[in-house]
């Protein structure tokens, strides 16, 4: 699903993903990460009242919405997909948030406390460009929170069957942490919660399944096919361990 087409899917899959999530976990991501997950980040990156975070790809920002109500950060969310903020500023209501349109990278010219990139790291062939724009925009120890896809490329055969697959570029643990340091970013937190995704991965798959009819009602077969086909792709990827997910903080030094 390319990123200026995710607003027709958020109200279409919504159902879905709240019947998905463990009771309380929801809190409108488009991804595999849950609420006690963003909670527990944003923590171990400092992000509290008054901290500036800019939060990179934020969709309809269910995670930036999160952050904002319940640690009093001032929070600043980028993305491409003006669809994609306009619903993100509906939902935001009061909340002390600022969304831009923006491609990435490059980064905003201001420096930030807290750089945040949640379930979207992926997306990023040119790894080491990106980082280096993460670097520049953080203060002197500022902190990068991110999760991460970790394992190797894509096999021609894995391609063909990932919808998108141009925007699917995993990364080996030990190569990111080389990139990390090589422009001054020392990882000072990282837990693993493939365990977590592939759960949320499959539950995923079987509710969109279950609503299957009325999904394709709002995005056309292609759509749901597409949808369904990434996530039996995932969902296996991460329970056979193909792939580990990771949660990360980087300090930049």
């Amino acid at each position: 699903m390319k990123q200026d087409q995710r607003a027709p899917f958020v109200a279409a899959l919504e159902r879905a993903r709240e019947t998905a999530y463990p009771p309380g976990e929801y809190v409108g991501q488009e991804s595999f990460v849950l609420a006690g997950e963003i909670r527990e980040l944003a923590g171990r990156a400092g992000i509290g009242p008054g901290v500036s975070v800019l939060d990179m790809c934020c969709g309809v920002a269910g995670p930036g919405r999160l952050i904002t109500a319940e640690f009093g950060c001032h929070y600043r969310g980028v993305d491409y997909s003006a669809s994609s903020l306009e619903i993100a500023r509906e939902l935001s209501g009061d909340l002390r948030c600022r969304f831009d349109e923006a491609r990435i990278p490059p980064l905003p010219d201001d420096t930030v406390e807290v750089v945040l990139l949640l379930e979207t790291m992926l997306a990023f062939a040119d790894k080491r460009t990106l980082l280096g724009e993460v670097a520049r925009a953080l203060e002197p120890g500022g902190r990068f929170a991110f999760t991460v896809e970790e394992g190797g490329p894509l096999t021609p055969a894995e391609r063909d069957g990932m919808p998108d697959a141009d925007t699917v570029w995993p990364i080996e643990l030990a190569k990111l942490t080389d990139l990390l340091t090589d422009v001054d970013l020392k990882v000072t937190w990282q837990a693993e919660c493939t365990e977590s995704h592939a759960a949320t991965a499959t539950a995923l798959l079987h509710a969109y399944l279950g609503d299957a009819a009325r999904i394709a009602g709002h995005v056309g077969r292609r759509g749901l096919d597409e949808l369904v086909a990434a996530h039996e792709l995932w969902a296996g990827w991460l329970s056979s361990g193909r792939m580990r997910k990771f949660a990360i903080v980087a300090e930049k030094l």
